[in-house]
């Protein structure tokens, strides 16, 4: 197809022409032959110049050598201003330090954007005020933080440093300072005064230090006092143990026997109120073989735990049954009385058969004691229409 391409298009694909063989001008590095051989700088040495001749090697200066250097040099024109700012110096007859420095109060921390009137007005109040000084920078005219107020009275200048001391200006709180007198002298009643606490502290030591070797040697002889006194103090505490140990065997023995007493029914009613007496005649050495003091050390603390636990709850639901019985007996007393007032004087009162108030009133004085039991065959009646209860043991 491409015979049917326009002869321009055809030119693009055409050949280009053969390059031209041309022959080397000179031969190459490696064909060449070379008269003389290669050798070494030996033969040259001698050009060189005398090692005496040649002048002393030039050492550099390393980074720590050129920073401490620099620093140096900076102090050193630091110096030489300031000994020429010290021999221009004038205090006397510089402008700015005009008054009296003992009426000046030194006012730090100062905000920047504070104006002179602004301060004016704030300390003016602790007095009236000579001269108002705020320091500002020379080169760049912006105040540096700091400013002296100078009072007519030396009084006000210290209740200005006295109260002004913390006070919020502008947002920032202020420090204040003064100028004090005399300032040689409070330097030696405080070197004074560090020497007189030195000797306290000094006479104190020393008085401890003979009032233990006064201990130490008192010790010696009332040691033995000591040790005397000691025991006896354990074995009256020894004994007080004991003692606790005993009334707590007793009172679970008396709590064991009226337990039993209070299952039996009304048989064992009489028999109940000598058997808490015999318990507590008979010591925890004379338990009978079945009681659980002549068993294992926790077999008898499980026991133990298992009658406390429901002796709580009898506890618990014997003060609901008395307080339930109280009520009823209020409520019986109540209606008893309503009944005595609308009957005739010469009618006698009914009987009732519910418990009497003295009965629930020994009750309530001893929760762990047992309520005594009715027996109708041995109440009366009173004159006031209450119960009266038979004479009986009590334990």
């Amino acid at each position: 197809m491409t015979q049917f391409l326009p002869p321009n298009l055809l030119a693009l694909f055409a050949p280009r022409d053969p390059i031209p063989f041309l022959p080397q001008l000179e031969k190459l590095p490696h064909e060449k032959h070379h008269n003389q051989p290669y050798c070494g700088i030996a033969p040259f040495i001698r050009h060189f110049e005398d090692p005496r001749d040649a002048p002393p090697p030039t050492r550099a200066e390393t980074r720590e050598e050129r920073l401490e250097r620099k620093r140096r040099e900076k102090i050193e024109r630091r110096q030489t201003v300031l000994e020429t700012e010290l021999k221009l110096w004038d205090p006397h007859n510089d402008p700015n330090a005009q008054g009296d420095a003992f009426k000046t109060l030194f006012v730090a921390r100062v905000n920047y954007d504070t104006t002179e009137s602004k301060l004016r007005r704030e300390f003016e109040v602790y007095g009236p005020i000579k001269r108002i000084y705020i320091v500002y920078n020379k080169r760049t005219g912006k105040p540096r933080g700091y400013a002296f107020i100078e009072y007519e009275h030396e009084r006000d200048m210290h209740s200005a440093y006295k109260h002004a001391d913390g006070k919020k200006i502008d947002g920032r709180r202020v420090l204040v300072d003064v100028e004090e007198r005399d300032r040689g002298d409070r330097h030696e009643r405080s070197r004074d005064r560090d020497r007189e606490r030195r000797r306290s502290r000094s006479r104190e030591r020393r008085r401890r230090t003979r009032s233990r070797e006064r201990e130490r040697g008192a010790g010696e002889d009332g040691g033995s006092r000591r040790r005397e006194r000691d025991r006896e103090a354990r074995g009256e505490r020894s004994r007080e143990r004991s003692r606790d140990r005993e009334r707590k065997r007793r009172s679970r023995s008396r709590d064991r026997k009226r337990d039993r007493d209070r299952t039996k029914g009304p048989e064992g009613e009489e028999a109940a109120g000598d058997a808490p007496q015999e318990a507590a005649e008979r010591g925890p050495d004379e338990q009978p073989e079945g009681e659980p003091g002549a068993e294992g050390e926790d077999q008898r603390r499980d026991k133990e735990r298992d009658r406390d636990r429901r002796r709580s709850h009898r506890d618990r639901d014997r003060r609901r049954d008395r307080d339930r019985e109280h009520k009823r007996d209020r409520d019986r007393d109540r209606e008893r009385r309503d009944d005595r007032h609308a009957e005739p004087q010469d009618q006698a009162p009914e009987e009732d058969n519910g418990p009497s108030l003295k009965a629930a009133d020994e009750y309530s004085q001893d929760e762990s004691m047992e309520p005594p039991t009715e027996e109708p065959e041995d109440y009366g009646n009173g004159e006031n229409g209450y119960k009266m209860e038979a004479a009986g043991e009590e334990y």
